[in-house]
């Protein structure tokens, strides 16, 4: 007979209901407690909305430190001034009836009197000087046409019912626009607020596709001195012209910095501005255009890692992957070992550099059902060689970060203005900001420079300005 089917004694039965008993009471308990826990959350208003995919989140706060240099550090104080230009006696006010000096709180009488220095510098408030030439002007029989005399601060002669701009007035312009990133609104509200100069915003585009053809030898003279860099660093940012999708392409090196603006965003515009025969390095990121360039490379170790993080946020696998922590581990090796150059002696680290390049050869080779993992595998094989040249050159770096601080100004510029209106606009915009970074590698006087630059070009003669550094 089947023992389930044996009937259970009477205590075993109540025994049982007991038990029972006792669960039902502790799930009603659980129940009730739990649907208090949903009333209380309830009651409570509801959050905001979330966020939509392309808006990034907010961070959490950093920890607060204190603001400034670290304990031990050196203070960043201004410099004294060169010279001292004039000295003014401050005495202690007297007194009434010209009796001893009293304090102004208290009228108690002062004594153990001490002397002070305080050093203050200002500046001299700007006005407007208008001032009239009076030209003369002969024909030529041989050129048919009309040569007119010209003062150095005088801009090209121009028919004009109003009074013409000043090369200082036309340089100071410059400098608020391109360097400093106003618009055109903002630069003649400060020309007013300053010195009282009166400037519609129109006219300013006017101004700077004039003052661009004047810098054109200078901005062709900074091309010329790229072509002969050991190494530039290249990058692209998006423009928009006209509403209508452009590129702005810098290449810089440590002494000059050349941007240009157009619609390609192929490999034939580095070409066409660093000529086939360059025969330096070219430091850039990972994007194709570099790749079918003729000349010697360096691809960003800064990108890869920047690659490493952004993927391995998007994909939990691919972060967990061996070849993530080994790639990420190899390039800060990369990175470390450069940073020891004049430590290690050639034998030491010519081996070290061998090992890193087995390294760097065994991740290409990797395959794994991770897509990711096999894109950055790819890269590692296409860019073995592109990698590690900055191991091997002392004065080549292993990343980019040159251009992108470079076109970081022109990026901030373009959020704030929106673009460009017209071509010639923009042309006149690389020109003259090429102009501009350039001086302020070199740590000439922005205003100084460009006011000499337009001065050699409306004189006629020659200005090795910008063609080496200032000193």
């Amino acid at each position: 007979m089947d023992e389930r089917l044996t009937p259970f004694s009477y205590d075993e039965l109540a025994a049982r209901v007991i038990e029972l008993g006792a669960c039902v009471e502790r799930l009603e308990r659980e129940n009730a407690a739990l649907r208090r826990e949903i009333a209380r959350w309830s009651s409570r208003p509801p959050g905001p909305p979330s966020l939509p995919a392309f808006v990034k989140p907010v961070l959490p706060p950093r920890t607060k430190r204190k603001p400034g240099r670290g304990q031990g550090h050196e203070p960043a104080l201004r410099a004294l001034p060169a010279k001292i230009d004039r000295t003014v006696e401050v005495p202690l006010a007297a007194g009434a009836g010209g009796g001893c000096c009293r304090c102004p709180d208290c009228s108690g009488e002062l004594g153990e009197f001490k002397d002070h220095e305080r050093l203050v510098e200002d500046i001299v408030p700007a006005k407007v000087i208008a001032t009239c030439y009076r030209t003369r002007s002969g024909f030529c029989k041989h050129c048919n046409k009309r040569v007119e005399s010209r003062h150095a601060d005088q801009p090209p002669a121009a028919d004009l019912p109003h009074a013409q701009l000043g090369l200082n007035a036309l340089t100071m312009a410059v400098v608020l626009k391109h360097d400093a990133g106003l618009p055109y609104r903002k630069v003649t509200r400060v020309l007013n607020d300053l010195c009282g100069l009166s400037v519609s915003a129109g006219a300013l585009p006017k101004q700077m596709r004039r003052m661009s053809g004047w810098l054109a030898e200078p901005y062709g003279r900074i091309n010329d001195e790229l072509r002969k860099s050991p190494v530039v660093h290249a990058d692209e940012t998006g423009a928009r012209v006209d509403g209508k999708n452009h590129w702005l392409w810098v290449i810089t090196s440590p002494l000059h910095t050349l941007f240009h603006l157009g619609p390609s965003r192929g490999g034939k515009v580095p070409l066409a501005l660093l000529g086939e025969d360059f025969g330096g390095y070219l430091v850039s990121d990972f994007f194709s255009a570099y790749n079918t360039l003729p000349y010697k490379k360096q691809k960003c170790l800064v990108h890869l890692l920047r690659e490493i993080k952004q993927t391995s946020e998007k994909n939990p696998g691919f972060a967990a992957s061996p070849f993530a922590t080994r790639l990420k581990r190899l390039v800060k090796d990369m990175l470390g070992l450069k940073k020891r150059w004049d430590e290690l002696d050639d034998a030491t680290y010519t081996r070290r550099v061998c090992r890193l390049q087995d390294r760097l050869d065994q991740l290409g080779k990797t395959a794994d059902d991770d897509r990711d993992v096999n894109r950055l595998a790819k890269r590692i094989r296409t860019h073995a060689a592109h990698l590690t040249e900055f191991l091997l050159e002392r004065n080549l770096p292993g990343e980019n970060n040159a251009a992108e601080r470079a076109i970081r100004p022109a990026v901030v510029i373009r959020k704030i203005s929106g673009g460009h209106r017209g071509r010639s606009t923009a042309d006149a915009s690389a020109v003259i900001t090429s102009i501009l970074r350039t001086a302020r590698q070199q740590g000439r006087h922005l205003i100084d420079t460009l006011k000499h630059l337009i001065q050699s070009h409306l004189s006629a003669t020659a200005a090795d300005l910008l063609t080496s550094p200032s000193g």
